[in-house]
């Protein structure tokens, strides 16, 4: 029997998912959370086999989850389901340890599937969101650009964003300047935007 730690922010969602799940004989969903940071405990707890986690959740991200359970649990492993077909995320999901990325609506026989061959040391990888990762292409941004952006995108003031970076207030805007260069956008909340479709924050 496969052990599944099942974490997604929507209950109705997550109780469907669970309850289709269930039907599979040879899987068994042992916890359900609804945030993020609520399932590397669950994971210990339950000595889950397989974590299914959203990609946007309160408390950390499925990305920081799989990169947590990584260190925390290496033997359980990480199935990604997204709502978003950004091609960044795919690249973010498998550099954090995920080996399942698919669909958040796929079809169940699709996911207990990604969860079966996860489990047994595999990937599973939906084909069109690999697709439209690699028209997507790699994030422009260095680190320090996506860095400053990400704290942009949460209304942090320049200023902010320097004490927070430890960096000039000069440095930060030459960075934002970067990033607004690179995505083409026109200013830095469009740089935001295009970078959040991108998947590349």
């Amino acid at each position: 029997m496969i052990k599944i730690v099942l974490a997604d922010d929507e209950h109705l969602v997550r109780g469907a998912i669970a309850a289709l799940l269930g039907l599979e004989e040879d899987l068994d969903v042992v916890a359900e959370v609804g945030r993020g940071d609520q399932v590397a405990d669950a994971v210990r707890e339950h000595v889950a086999d397989v974590a299914v986690l959203d990609i946007e959740m309160p408390g950390a991200t499925g990305l920081e989850v799989a990169a947590e359970l990584r260190t925390s649990a290496p033997d359980c492993g990480v199935v990604i389901l997204t709502s978003f077909g950004r091609p960044g995320y795919l690249r973010r999901a498998l550099s954090s340890g995920a080996r399942g990325f698919l669909a958040k609506d796929a079809p169940v026989d699709q996911l207990a599937g990604a969860i079966r061959r996860v489990h047994d040391g595999g990937r599973y990888i939906d084909t069109d969101l690999a697709a439209a990762a690699m028209v997507g292409g790699e994030s422009p941004l260095t680190d320090r650009e996506t860095e400053v952006l990400r704290a942009a995108s949460e209304g942090a003031t320049v200023a902010r964003i320097a004490g927070t970076l430890h960096l000039s207030e000069g440095t930060v805007r030459n960075y934002l300047s970067n990033a607004i260069g690179k995505t083409g956008a026109d200013n830095r909340m469009a740089a935001v935007r295009t970078a959040q479709d991108m998947g590349w924050l």
